[in-house]
């Protein structure tokens, strides 16, 4: 399927001419129903400046699908006007020669200023600007029906052992406790928060950031093991393969009454209409407050043909402006990649997001996930989602294998 999308992605992109030089042509994996409705504000703000838009869509919440197709474009010397990416890929695309430069614009609006240090190591390449930062996305949210919330008396949990103890009341009413989609980025994505929890941010980014073996085989990891363990035993019989954004949908519909994901959840829950504190409930994962585990969708500006240009220019600059990073990210659920925009526009959870992100930047508490491919490259974090998939399938029987695992295949991909 990835190889047919490839095929004709590229094919689109080579329909371009000397005459297109007013269309962007962007490839991405935003096709949820959240996600659509937020890259729409970016379409209507190029519309305005007279830009068509070509989209190359490619399905699967991960971005697995959509980065074969942009090898395969970029290998084939077509390259989209830019591409959605994540953290690594952005550097390895850059270290190869591939990406435009865009300082010019960047030193211009003074971006260097407003977007997080943090953020900066993957959009510049030694001092060159060459990719922007659509949003600020972390991991580490609990996402909560109210409704189911009420009826099972429930309340906010602050540690791991009152979330099990909320679960517990969810399946003692007849409530699926944790949606939860069955793909290995997923599954990564909840570890990301479990370890956090079970051993504090600190531990985090010793054992993901730095890849500290001795916190990598510790008791802590083999605990964190164990309580994702515990977590499993919430889930559906179903959820195996489900997509993030059918887990979202049974906390909104109330067949479900928590799921641990991203606050790309968020748009999910705004696009059905629903309000935040009123149909749901957003808190930081139990045992993480204060902390942000982030992850950045980045749009990597690639190395196009000078009739080109001016509207890979038109883009980076309308996905920087105030006024796009703060309607864009309302409807996506992230929060602005820069930190002047005001948190006026958003709900409480955009306004905690926005404030989170600033606290835990200012504290050293702003840390890459590992499952989002912005604490490690590719190689080391695919290597991560296979251990983590392979325990909660029950592949691997027991949290010291998990961690013997984890130990060699993180030094294996390294």
């Amino acid at each position: 399927m990835a190889s047919a999308m490839a095929a004709s992605a590229i094919g689109f992109a080579g329909g371009a001419s000397a005459a297109d030089v007013k269309e962007v042509q962007m490839l991405h994996w935003w096709t949820s129903g959240g996600e659509a409705a937020a890259l729409n504000v970016l379409k209507q703000d190029l519309a305005k400046e007279g830009y068509t838009w070509k989209d190359v869509p490619v399905a699967g919440g991960g971005g697995e699908g959509a980065m074969t197709a942009l090898k395969a474009m970029v290998a084939a010397g077509n390259p989209p006007t830019a591409s959605q990416i994540l953290g690594y890929y952005a550097v390895d695309y850059a270290e190869a020669g591939k990406l435009g430069d865009i300082t010019s614009l960047a030193d211009k609006e003074g971006w260097a200023k407003v977007v997080p240090t943090a953020l900066q190591k993957f959009t510049t390449t030694n001092g060159k600007w060459d990719a922007v930062p659509v949003n600020i996305h972390s991991v580490n949210w609990i996402w909560l029906n109210k409704a189911a919330m009420e009826k099972i008396g429930g309340t906010q949990p602050k540690t791991f052992d009152d979330f099990v103890a909320l679960l517990d009341k969810a399946k003692k009413a007849g409530i699926i406790p944790l949606a939860l989609g069955g793909q290995p980025w997923q599954e990564a994505t909840l570890f990301d928060s479990v370890v956090a929890s079970t051993g504090g941010i600190d531990f985090y980014k010793k054992a993901f950031i730095d890849l500290d073996e001795s916190a990598l085989k510790s008791d802590t990891m083999k605990k964190s093991f164990d309580n994702l363990a515990k977590l499993r035993a919430y889930t559906d019989p179903n959820y195996a393969g489900r997509d993030w954004n059918l887990a979202t949908a049974m906390v909104i519909k109330g067949d479900a009454l928590v799921q641990v994901m991203g606050d790309w959840a968020k748009g999910e829950f705004v696009n059905a209409h629903q309000q935040a504190d009123k149909d749901f409930l957003c808190y930081r994962f139990p045992g993480t407050d204060g902390s942000v585990i982030y992850n950045t969708d980045m749009f990597a500006m690639f190395n196009v043909p000078e009739d080109r240009k001016a509207a890979q220019l038109a883009l980076a600059d309308a996905t920087m402006s105030i006024s796009f990073q703060s309607a864009f990210n309302v409807v996506k659920g992230s929060v602005p990649a820069r930190m002047d925009v005001p948190d006026t526009a958003f709900d409480s959870c955009g306004k905690k997001g926005i404030a989170d992100v600033k606290a835990a930047n200012a504290d050293g508490k702003f840390v890459g996930s590992m499952a989002q491919n912005y604490a490690q490259p590719p190689a080391v974090a695919g290597a991560y989602h296979d251990v983590v998939t392979k325990f909660f399938h029950g592949e691997i029987k027991s949290s010291d294998a998990a961690v013997t695992e984890l130990v060699k295949a993180l030094n294996n991909a390294k």
